[in-house]
């Protein structure tokens, strides 16, 4: 019942805030912490008509590579998918994922890795992109606890977040204040580490992310430049 009431409680505040998207380009480096050599990491929001929206994220190095792409349309002020496409090459096994959100049937279908997906579909279930530009707006709006109903393989996963406060942080583009949130997971059932860091005065572009995995293995992206309605992301004077 508390989480019920926490996710009704975070949808009101973040509905009673108009969401006026702005397209944003962005360019990171990319790191893994075991490999002696950087990446590169791309991450854009573009309009492709009066409703719908793409979000594309691509990262590469030398011996592995990943692409994402989500499409989604505003309606009432909420985020509601439309297609998820990912595919993950090198580093260990591929991975290809492919939904369609079909609000006239009210059903996701795809496939995960060459297994099945069919899960019903209700306003408010996001996919493993487009949750990401509604965490976006949820830290603009001044919320300290999120949750999140994201389709995650063939299953319906809650994801959570806190705010950990602000930080700055120094980037290729110059000094950038930032909002430092954290995934909340079960430490009993999970070691895995995931923070974020988005940019107060970029309409809270995504600036760093680092993610640690079970096995030890690190992985960093920092952003190098970027622009956010077609204005160039500058930092602060030092």
């Amino acid at each position: 019942m508390r989480r019920v009431l926490l996710l009704v409680l975070a949808a009101l505040s973040l509905s009673a805030q108009a969401i006026e998207l702005k397209p944003f380009a962005a360019s990171y480096t990319a790191d893994w912490k075991q490999l002696p050599f950087s990446g590169t990491a791309e991450r854009s929001l573009k309009r492709l008509d009066d409703q719908r929206w793409q979000l594309n994220f691509e990262a590469a190095m030398l011996v592995a590579s990943l692409t994402e792409e989500s499409t989604f349309r505003m309606e009432n002020n909420g985020f509601l998918p439309l297609t998820y496409r990912l595919n993950r090459s090198g580093l260990g096994k591929g991975k290809k994922v492919e939904q369609d959100f079909d609000w006239a049937e009210k059903q996701v279908i795809g496939n995960d890795r060459g297994e099945s997906v069919h899960l019903p579909l209700n306003r408010g279930l996001l996919d493993k992109s487009t949750y990401q530009l509604e965490l976006q707006f949820a830290v603009a709006a001044g919320q300290k606890s999120m949750s999140y109903q994201v389709v995650d393989g063939n299953e319906i996963e809650t994801y959570d977040f806190r705010v950990l406060g602000s930080e700055r942080v120094r980037t290729k583009a110059g000094l950038i204040d930032a909002i430092k949130v954290e995934r909340v997971r079960d430490p009993t059932k999970s070691k895995r580490k995931t923070v974020l860091w988005f940019a107060k005065d970029w309409d809270y572009l995504l600036v760093r992310l680092y993610q640690a995995e079970t096995d030890g293995k690190e992985y960093q992206i920092m952003l190098k430049d970027g622009t956010v309605d077609g204005k160039p992301v500058v930092g602060i004077a030092e």
